[in-house]
């Protein structure tokens, strides 16, 4: 009885590991390449759609540095005029380096600063913006908060405008890859931005016009693929080397976004992994109409309807149609796209020629991807009382007719 007790536990925790292997095979969404990626965390994202087309561990909360100053920079081109005159305080000036050299002594105009900012990452720049912008530190981190949320960022707090490494009672400053890409998706839309983030040099001066600055760009990857777009390094000894970068080819734009992508002496790591992903994306995925132009319906049956030749108990029908669209989507050659109808089996009269009597519902893997309706394609009236009395009395003056004839 005991041994036949043990062998019946033996069999139900082989079957139980069995449903187990069965249960974690990967699904269609769940599979993909098998890149070799220095970054600890990253993402590749469809810039146009938001879709995540590779993550590694991409929505861990991590610091990420100066990439931070993407955030910084389209908050001041929204909320800010270009040409304003940015005043700087004994704060700013007091950021350590990489700095532009501020002093309490100084005004820029704001467009200047952000070149500062973007090109050559000067932090003491990144406050003199933000205090500008939001009247303090703490009120643009407010900001900046409020803009990742509207944006769609799940996982994400800022403290500081240029992304040094911080921490305070609610949190550390940080974000995730996902929602770092998703930030940038966001700021390549803008102009602005881009003309900001592409330039290669700026000089400028002081409003006073006694100091004069260079600023150079050091975004490499701009000169490394066809197509490089915008992007931004960044680097703290918490967050490691960090990077978000974009990139447009034909009717394509891809976001690469990389945290803790190696330490010192691996600062190239960043640009490999970049253009792996991106390499990635271009050969793997292309856009596709994946509309159902050629689809074909039964007619459906309509309850109460005016018969088509005056005759009672006809069945009447109507014919129906997708209505004429296009479905262009950015996938991979074996993914899958799947359809679900919705549609009536009978309808009841009257029916209007267009209106919709039901959709169908595009998925790519298990995400919502499109949503059309399905229209009538002729009109059916409702029999009532009154046709009924019409269809009696053009009986009977038949009838009357015939007999008169007769």
């Amino acid at each position: 009885m005991i041994k036949k007790k043990y062998v019946l536990i033996f069999l139900s925790v082989i079957l139980s590991l069995q449903m187990c292997n069965f249960l974690s095979v990967p699904t269609c969404a769940q599979e993909q390449a098998n890149l070799n990626l220095y970054a600890k965390s990253a993402v590749l994202m469809d810039a146009d759609s938001g879709r995540i087309l590779y993550e590694k561990d991409g929505h861990t909360h991590m610091p990420n540095a100066s990439t931070t100053k993407i955030l910084t920079c389209i908050l001041a081109i929204e909320n800010g005029n270009l040409d304003d005159e940015v005043k700087v305080s004994s704060y700013a000036a007091s950021m350590p380096k990489v700095r532009l050299g501020v002093t309490t002594e100084d005004t820029f105009y704001l467009k200047d600063l952000l070149f500062s900012l973007m090109l050559e990452s000067h932090n003491d720049s990144a406050v003199a913006i933000a205090e500008h912008i939001g009247g303090s530190v703490e009120g643009f981190a407010d900001m900046m908060n409020r803009k990742a949320k509207e944006l769609g960022c799940t996982d994400s707090y800022f403290i500081t405008p240029n992304g040094l490494d911080a921490q305070n009672e609610n949190g550390i400053h940080g974000t995730t890859a996902a929602d770092l890409a998703r930030i940038m998706s966001y700021c390549i839309k803008d102009e602005k931005f881009l003309e900001i983030t592409r330039t290669p040099n700026h000089s400028f001066s002081n409003i006073a016009g006694t100091k004069n600055y260079s600023c150079s760009n050091h975004n490499a990857f701009l000169q490394m693929m066809e197509g490089a777009l915008s992007g931004k390094t960044g680097f703290t000894g918490n967050a490691g080397y960090c990077y978000v970068g974009a990139l447009r080819r034909d009717d394509r734009t891809f976001i690469v976004s990389l945290l803790a992508c190696g330490w010192p002496n691996n600062k190239t790591y960043k640009w490999s992994d970049t253009k792996q992903l991106m390499n990635y994306a271009l050969e793997n995925y292309h856009y596709e109409d994946v509309f159902e132009r050629d689809k074909k319906f039964a007619e459906l049956v309509v309850q109460m309807a005016v018969p088509q030749n005056d005759e009672l108990y006809q069945q009447v029908t109507v014919p129906i149609e997708l209505e004429e669209n296009t479905l262009r989507v950015l996938k991979r050659s074996d993914e899958q796209i799947h359809t679900v109808y919705d549609i009536p089996k009978k309808l009841k009269a009257p029916v209007q020629a267009g209106e919709k009597i039901g959709s169908v519902t595009y998925y790519l893997d298990e995400k919502e991807i499109g949503k059309f309706a399905i229209r009538a394609k002729k009109t059916v009236k409702k029999v009532d009382g009154i046709w009924y009395i019409h269809y009696l009395l053009e009986r009977f003056w038949m009838v009357k007719k015939l007999c008169i004839n007769e």
